[in-house]
C-alpha cells in the first residue's frame, strides 16, 4: 500500500505522520527539541536539533505503522516559518556545520533592522507594495541584517540562508531549495513573480546568491540520499517534495485550497487563514500577512491574534484553579449571549492583529458584583471570538468571500466555542475528520508530488470530510453585533491608558 510521510519541523517538537492514498492516518510520532533563550527576547535553536528529531520521529512512525520503508512513496515538509539558518560555502549535507544557532520566528532582537528595511524600501507602504508585508521582527530579512551588523565575521562566512524545514530537507536530499510560500515569510520575495525581489535585495545590499531556488510546494526538490537513508530508515531515492511553511501546510491539512474557504485555528494564538485563489489580495495596513499559497500559482492571507485558547488557559489557571475546561464550558453555556453585559479584551501578551501593539493589555469591562465565574468564562470565549471575527472582517475587506469557516486547534474541541464563533462570524463553522494540521498537509503535498493525486485540491477532496457543522443563530447574531460594537470601541479608547500602564511595569 502506498504511503506518504509528512514531517512538520515545529518549535517544540518535530512530528512525523504517515497517511495512505485515501488520507487515513497510519501512524504519528513526534520528537521534542529545546529552545535556547540566551538573552531576554532572543529565541534560538541549533539546526541539527531539528535533523536529529526528524530522524527519530521518522523511525518511530515507520515502526508504529508496521509497514515497510519501501511503501513510503514520497516525503513532504512543513516547518516553523521565518527562522534563519546560516551555512558556509559548499556545505556537506551529511555534516553542514551551521555557522551559528538559527534565529527563530519569535525572536525579538531586530527592531532596528525592521526600521532599516522600511527606510531602504522607501517607507512602510512601499515595502508592503513590494513584498506584501511590513517589516516584522519575526521575519527572516531583519535577522540577516542583524547578523551583518552584530556578528560581521559570521556574516562574511555565510554563503547560504535557509529556513528551518529547508535545512532538514537539505540534509535529507543534499539539494538547496525553498518553496514560494515559506519564502514569502522572509520579507524578500516578490509575491507576484514568486521569486526573489531583486530590487529590495539590492536596496538592502544582499546578494541573490545567498538564497536558494524558489519552487512550488508540491514540486519534488530531491531524493533521499544514502547517508540520510541510514539515519532515517527511509529508502534511498525516495522523492522529497518542497513542502511549505506551517501556516500554508496547516491550511492544506484543513482543505483551505479554494477561494472562499477560511480556517480559524484556536491554539495558544488564534489564526484566521483565507485562500485567495489566483487574485493577489491587498491589505495596505499590513495587519494581514499576504503570502504565496501551497497551491501553485495561488495566494493566501492570514492574521494572528496572540491570545486565543491561551486566554482561556490563563483564565482557568488564574481564576478557576482545579476546574476542567468542560466544567467552564458548562458554566458559560448557562449564560446567554453578551455575557450579561461583560466584555473581555484578550490582549494578554500584547496584540498583533487586528491591533499591532505590543503594549496592548487585557481587561474585563463591565464587571459587577452580580457576575459569576460563568459570566467571566463566557466573556473570555466571546472576547476571543470577537477578535477572530475582526480578522475575518479584514479578510472580507480584502475582497475574499468567506462562505464557511473550518475550525481547528485545541479550542475548537468545545462545541460551545464553535457556536459562539459561528454567531460572531455570521456563517457556518465546520469540523473535519482530521486534527493533525500541518503534518497532515505536508503528507498530502508528498502525495501530490508523487502523482497519487493530480492537484492539491483533488487530494483534499479525497482525504477530508466534514464531521460537524454549526449554523449561526439569528437572535444570537443580533445580540453579538451590539456587544461587538462596544468591544470594537474599547481598544481605541483604552490604548493610551494601556501604554501608560505598560511603561510603569
Amino acid at each position: 500500500m502506498p504511503l506518504f510521510l509528512g514531517l512538520d519541523i515545529g518549535t517544540s517538537a518535530t512530528k512525523a505522520i504517515l497517511i495512505d492514498e485515501v488520507g487515513a492516518v497510519r501512524s504519528v510520532a513526534d520528537s521534542p527539541h529545546e529552545v535556547a533563550m540566551p538573552r531576554p527576547g532572543w529565541s534560538e535553536q541549533h539546526p541539527d536539533w531539528w535533523w536529529n528529531a526528524a530522524c527519530r520521529a521518522t523511525r518511530m512512525a515507520l515502526a508504529a505503522s508496521g509497514v515497510r520503508a519501501a511503501d513510503v512513496m514520497a516525503v513532504g515538509f512543513s516547518g516553523q516559518m521565518h527562522g534563519s539558518v546560516f551555512l558556509p560555502s559548499h556545505p556537506d549535507p551529511a555534516e553542514p556545520r551551521p555557522i551559528r544557532n538559527a534565529l527563530l520566528w519569535n525572536d525579538q532582537r531586530t527592531g532596528a533592522e525592521c526600521e532599516q528595511i522600511e527606510q531602504a524600501a522607501g517607507g512602510r507602504e512601499q515595502l508592503i507594495a513590494m513584498v506584501g508585508n511590513p517589516a516584522l521582527t519575526g521575519f527572516t530579512a531583519p535577522k540577516i541584517l542583524w547578523l551583518r551588523a552584530h556578528e560581521p565575521d559570521h556574516f562574511q562566512r555565510t554563503h547560504h540562508v535557509l529556513l528551518p524545514k529547508d535545512y532538514v530537507r537539505f540534509r535529507l536530499t543534499g539539494e538547496l531549495a525553498i518553496d514560494a510560500g515559506d519564502a514569502s515569510g522572509t520579507l524578500l520575495l516578490d509575491p507576484r513573480t514568486r521569486d526573489w525581489h531583486t530590487g529590495l535585495l539590492a536596496a538592502l545590499g544582499l546578494d541573490r546568491s545567498l538564497f536558494p531556488q524558489v519552487i512550488e510546494a508540491p514540486d519534488v526538490a530531491g531524493t533521499v540520499t544514502r547517508q540520510a537513508s541510514e539515519a532515517t530508515g527511509l529508502i534511498a531515492g525516495t522523492p522529497v517534495v518542497a513542502g511549505s511553511g506551517d501556516q500554508m501546510t496547516g491550511a492544506v491539512g484543513m482543505g483551505i485550497v479554494r477561494a472562499g474557504l477560511v480556517s480559524a485555528t484556536l491554539g495558544t494564538s488564534g489564526v484566521i487563514f483565507a485562500h485567495a485563489g489566483r487574485s493577489l489580495p491587498t491589505d495596505r495596513s499590513g495587519r494581514l500577512q499576504t503570502m504565496c499559497s501551497a497551491v501553485p500559482g495561488e495566494w493566501c492571507v492570514y492574521g494572528c491574534m496572540l491570545s486565543a485558547a491561551g486566554a482561556l488557559r490563563w483564565f482557568r489557571d488564574t481564576c478557576a484553579a482545579g476546574a476542567s475546561y468542560a466544567a467552564l464550558d458548562e458554566e458559560a453555556e448557562q449564560i446567554g449571549p453578551g455575557a450579561g453585559g461583560l466584555i473581555f479584551l484578550p490582549y494578554l501578551t500584547g496584540e498583533r492583529c487586528p491591533h499591532p501593539d505590543p503594549q496592548a493589555r487585557g481587561a474585563f469591562i463591565g464587571l459587577t458584583a452580580r457576575h459569576t465565574r460563568g459570566h467571566l468564562a463566557r466573556a473570555v470565549l466571546e472576547g476571543v471570538a470577537f477578535g477572530m471575527a475582526a480578522m475575518l472582517d479584514m479578510v472580507r475587506g480584502a475582497g475574499i468571500a468567506a462562505r464557511e469557516v473550518r475550525m481547528g486547534g485545541g479550542g475548537a474541541k468545545s462545541r460551545l466555542w464553535r457556536t459562539i464563533h459561528a454567531n460572531a462570524f455570521g456563517c457556518p463553522v465546520t469540523m473535519l475528520n482530521t486534527a493533525e494540521g500541518s503534518a497532515y498537509g505536508a503528507a498530502i503535498l508528498a502525495g501530490v508530488g508523487a502523482g497519487a493525486w493530480s492537484s492539491v485540491s483533488e487530494a483534499c477532496d479525497c482525504c477530508l470530510r466534514e464531521t460537524d457543522r454549526v449554523e449561526p443563530d439569528a437572535a444570537a447574531v443580533t445580540v453579538g453585533a451590539r456587544v461587538r460594537a462596544v468591544y470594537d470601541s474599547l481598544y481605541p479608547g483604552l490604548r493610551e491608558a494601556m501604554h501608560t500602564l505598560g511603561r510603569s511595569e
